[in-house]
This record gives C-alpha cells, structure tokens and sequence, in this order.
C-alpha cells in the first residue's frame, strides 16, 4: 500500500493536483483577481483536455465562472457538478509550518491552502470523472455538466447573479457536490442539510481621529470599548440569541432527524480533544447536535480596533469595525434576519457613536433534504460498496450558499458526500488533505456516476 501511495505522488495526477493548490485564488480579495482567472483559465484547459465544452463567464470585476458540459446519452439523468476553486485567506502567515502556496508532502498528505477545500476535493472528484469517460462511451454515459466559481468562500455574488440568466444550461436531473466531510475515521457521510448563511460588516465611528487617552479620558467616546458593548448585547447570559425577531419561523428537526444526526456526531470530550478547548458555544442547555445542526447561531468573525502592535500606545480609538456571520436554519428568511440583527444594533448604538452596516452577502437560507429520497438510498447503496460500515447521515451546521440557488434553478436532486476530516484545518493554518481521502473522493465520483 505504501509503495502505491508513492507511486501516486510519482504520478502526472498528483503534479496536475500540485500546479492547481500553486494559484493564488483567494477570490476575495481584488488583488488577487488575476491569480483567481489564472486558476480558471487551468481548469478550463483541463477540463478541454478530457473532452468537455468549457467556457469562462464573467461579472463586473469578479473570479470568473467556469461552465464545462460533456455529452452524454439522452437515456441517463443529466448529472450537474458544483464545486469551487477559490480559497480562504492563508492569515496568519506566521503560523504556517510551510508556504501556503506551495504544496508540501508529509505523512501522505498534502499541506497547502486549498489542499481540501475545496481544490483538493473538487479536483479528486475531476479526476475520477476522467477515469469514468475513459470506460464508457458517449452513448453509454449520462450528460455531465460542471460549474466551477470562484466566490463561495465570500458568498458566491457573481454566481447568484448569473445562474438566473442560465437555467437551461444548468438544468439538471441530479446535483453533485464534494465539499463537506465524512464522519470519524473516514466513515462516508451524506449531507441531509445544510445552514444557510449572511455576513456583513459593523462600523463605529466616535472622535474624528484616535485621542490621547489622557487628555480626553473620561470625555470622548471610546469606539472599542462601545464596539465590546455593542457585540455583547447580541447575546443572552445563557449564550442564545438575544435579537428580537431573529429566531421567528425557525422549523424545528423531526424526531428521526435528530435521532441520525446524534448517531454520529462526537461527543463533547471529542469536540474537546479536537478544537482544544471546551464546546461551550451557543445556548448552555441545549445539545451540541442542536446547536451545530439545528439551530441558527450570530458569530463574530473578527473585531479590530485601535492599537495592537507591540507594546502600548494609550490612544482612545475612533474607530471600531466588527465582521460579522449568521449561520441560518430552515424557517428563517436571510433578509428578515438580517433586518432583524440591523435593527438590533441600530437600537443598542453606544451614545455618542455613528453606526454603519455594509458589505452584506451571503442571503442564503438553510434547507434539509428528505430522507426517503430515491437518491439518497442510490447512494446509500454505492457508499455501503465503498465502505461496509455504510453512511451515515449528517446535517451540516457550515453552508454552501449557492447550493439552495443552483437546486431550485437547475431543478436538480442535490447529493453532497465529501471527504474532509476535522485534522484537515480548512480556514485555518496548515490545511492538507491526505493521499486516502483524494483517493476516496476520486473513487465516489466514479462509482456515484456508474450508478447513475
């Protein structure tokens, strides 16, 4: 097994998947447009290469959208593949052990930004699209249709705009996605839900510029101190939501959702043991099952404010900025939500201050898939072949907003099964995705599409 794991890194394969993690495509961020149509312009030669029709689409100054399309038999299902090649920013820097954009082996795994998410999964399922056309034949495949885009890590703007104007060509029977994770220990997982999701920015303005904290302490407005104020009203004692509004419509999980879901989620030692600390977020006297999965959330993913750098400089800032993510359940309409938190902070704005919300995206809502799906048992059955402990079910608290558009736009069955592990550290330093589980997501796509 070994000897086959280094034949793979030997393998044109693992340099096509190498040369992809090497693009910059944070999608992001402006400047690294270029990188991000660099990325997609590699994809789009790849893509050619194994025989589809490929085309990049573009909006305004955005990553473009890679549409590929390869022909198949009117008598299979029409089978639409998602995936995204942007990736988060690498910060911190100082806390990679190699360069974030060159791709680095260790212990048969891949260390590099974008090594699973998604690259590292959207390009192993590629690759067993390869390995599929090249057994069968045009009359003996289904059609298979591919958009790739290079905004979901910042809420797929380009791709909500433009999927309107294509409904045909992104019409579909069945819709695949690999870009979640499999249960512990790499046991195959299919995603019966996921949360939707909005993020904007929170400003505070106070002074007209940072004061000396002695000669106006006790005077001026500190915009930091009203800005810590300000993010703990969005929350109760007990840690639930405490934004009028925010919650109303939420539909609570079936017995028998609640029941799968708790089968496989780990336990609270385990949550421990992974992240480092304990997994005390959210409402205290509910489950953490509840609270990944079922409940709505108001996180805050940064706040910046003043002075930080080494040692002091004793300024009252005049200037506070927060970012903030919801994370939606079904029920909940992402506009009302939003709406709901605005009017929530415009009401506990800090006396003195200028409150500002901006750059709001995301808007999308949290759905759950039936469990009796004709297609959800096709791939219980596929993944029990790949696996004899079988799948499990999972109701995924992270979101892929454009996932509910694409579904209702396409008119497509979705079917997500990925392959992360939490030792991956997706958004975080260090990401890599190890030589199995490339393996396993190649394989999936192969035998999903054989079955299909």
């Amino acid at each position: 097994m070994k000897e086959e794991k280094n034949d793979w890194q030997k393998s044109s394969e693992f340099a096509e998947y190498c040369e992809l993690l090497k693009f910059e495509s944070i999608g992001v961020n402006r400047q690294n447009l270029r990188s991000c149509a660099a990325c997609a312009t590699w994809l789009k030669k790849w893509l050619e290469k194994i025989g589809a029709k490929a085309e990049l689409v573009t909006e305004a100054f955005s990553p473009p959208i890679l549409l590929a399309e390869i022909e198949g038999s009117l008598d299979y299902p029409t089978v639409l593949f998602y995936g995204h090649y942007d990736v988060q920013p690498p910060d911190p820097l100082d806390e990679w052990l190699t360069p974030a954009f060159s791709p680095t082996v260790k212990d048969e795994r891949v260390y590099a930004r974008g090594a699973q998410d998604d690259k590292g999964q959207l390009f192993a399922f590629l690759c067993g699209v390869r390995e599929f056309l090249e057994e069968r034949d045009r009359s003996n495949r289904p059609t298979i249709k591919i958009v790739l885009e290079g905004q979901e890590e910042s809420g797929s703007e380009a791709l909500a705009v433009l999927a309107p104007k294509m409904r045909s060509r992104l019409a579909a029977d069945v819709m695949l996605v690999c870009d979640s994770s499999a249960a512990a220990g790499l046991r195959p997982a299919i995603e019966a839900g996921l949360r939707g999701i909005n993020h904007f920015t929170v400003k505070l303005t106070a002074a007209s510029r940072d004061l000396h904290s002695g000669e106006y302490g006790g005077i001026a407005p500190n915009a930091a101190e009203g800005m810590a104020r300000l993010i703990s009203s969005l929350h109760a004692p007990d840690g639930s939501i405490a934004v009028k509004g925010f919650c109303d419509g939420i539909e609570s999980p079936s017995a028998e959702e609640l029941n799968l879901a708790q089968l496989s989620a780990p336990t609270a030692e385990e949550y421990e043991n992974d992240i480092g600390c304990e997994p005390c977020g959210g409402q205290w006297n509910k489950s953490i099952v509840m609270r990944n999965s079922f409940e709505p959330t108001i996180e805050i993913n940064g706040i910046h404010s003043g002075y930080g750098a080494e040692g002091s400089k004793t300024v009252i800032p005049c200037e506070a900025i927060a970012k903030i993510s919801t994370r939606l359940v079904p029920g909940q309409n992402p506009k009302a939500a939003f709406e709901a938190v605005k009017a929530h902070l415009e009401e506990h704005c800090p006396k003195g201050m200028k409150l500002e919300v901006s750059e709001l995206t995301g808007l999308a809502s949290g759905f759950r898939l039936p469990l009796n799906s004709p297609l959800f048992c096709l791939a219980e059955e596929v993944l029990r072949e790949m696996d004899p402990r079988g799948a499990v079910y999972h109701w995924n608290g992270a979101s892929i907003p454009i996932v509910s558009t694409l579904r209702e736009i396409s008119g497509a069955a979705p079917l997500l099964v990925g392959w992360g592990q939490s030792e991956d550290r997706i958004h975080s330093p260090n990401e890599s995705f190890s030589f199995i589980q490339f393996a396993k997501a190649k394989e999936w796509a192969k035998r999903i599409l054989k079955a299909l």
